[in-house]
C-alpha cells in the first residue's frame, strides 16, 4: 500500500481488525521513511457495477460518491459514523445483488430514497430535494404533501 504522505510503496501493517459489522477490515499502517501513520479499509466487492447516467454515459460505480451524498443528507442528524457506514454498505449490497451489472442512475436514486425514508425523514427530504431537483418552495410543499398522504 502506497503511503499517502510520501508515496513510499512499502508500508507496514501495525494493526488489523474487523470494521463495519465484519463487512470490512480496518488496517492501521505505518510508513517508516516519513514516520506517518494512516488507516486503510478493505471491503468485499461482489461484482463491478456500472451506472448508466440519464444522458446514456456509463461510469463505474463510485462508493465514495454515494457515501458523500448520504453524509450530506444526514448532516447534523443524530447518527454516528458507524450507522452511516452501515447504511452505505446496505445500499451497496442491494445494488450488487441487482440482476444487471449496469444499473440506471434513477434506480440508484430510488434505492437511496427508499432507504433514507425508513431511516430519517429529514435526510429523506434533503436527498429528495437534490435528487428530484427542487427549484422552488412549492416543490417542497408538493413533496411534503405527498409524504403526508403516504
Amino acid at each position: 500500500m502506497r503511503c499517502p504522505f510520501c508515496g513510499n510503496e512499502e508500508t507496514q501493517v501495525k494493526d488489523s481488525r474487523p470494521a463495519e459489522d465484519g463487512l470490512a477490515i480496518r488496517r492501521r499502517r505505518f510508513c517508516q521513511p516519513c514516520g506517518n501513520r494512516f488507516t486503510t479499509f478493505e471491503r468485499v466487492q461482489l461484482r463491478d457495477l456500472t451506472i448508466v447516467k440519464t444522458d446514456g454515459r456509463r461510469v463505474p460505480f463510485d462508493r465514495d460518491k454515494l457515501s458523500r451524498s448520504i453524509r450530506i443528507a444526514m448532516r447534523k442528524r443524530p447518527f454516528d459514523e458507524d450507522r452511516i457506514e452501515r447504511i452505505v454498505n446496505g445500499i451497496q449490497r442491494r445494488l450488487e445483488t441487482e440482476t444487471e451489472a449496469e444499473i440506471p442512475s434513477r434506480r440508484v436514486g430510488e434505492i437511496v430514497m427508499d432507504t433514507l425514508k425508513g431511516v430519517d425523514q429529514v435526510a429523506y427530504v434533503r436527498f429528495a430535494s437534490v435528487y428530484q431537483n427542487f427549484s422552488e418552495a412549492r416543490d417542497f410543499q408538493a413533496f411534503l404533501g405527498a409524504l403526508d398522504k403516504s
